[in-house]
């Protein structure tokens, strides 16, 4: 079990990484008028696990900061997020 909580640890980790640096390389798209990153991969991104990063990332490089669709959907997926985990807690531990 221990071996579970490591791996999930560190895709958490991983996956939180990619979308601080997504947010970054968007925003650095953006600046220099190159193909941008897709608003859904940004989304997915956040929903698989990456939402932590990719809150971080949207508030620290300015990015998506006006779009309804990040500034209230990050939050409400990390939300649902840990709404599942408490969950998952309370059913499996107590």
């Amino acid at each position: 079990m221990e071996l579970l909580y490591k791996l999930l640890f560190a895709y958490l980790l991983l996956i939180n990484a990619v979308g601080l640096g997504i947010m970054c390389a968007d925003k650095q798209f953006a600046k220099k008028n190159h193909r941008r990153v897709p608003e859904a991969r940004l989304l997915t991104i956040a929903a698989i696990g990456g939402s932590v990063g990719s809150i971080l990332g949207m508030y620290l490089f300015r990015h998506k900061t006006q779009h309804p669709k990040f500034y209230i959907g990050l939050p409400l997926i990390l939300l649902a997020q840990l709404s599942l985990a408490l969950a998952a807690v309370w059913y499996w531990f107590l």
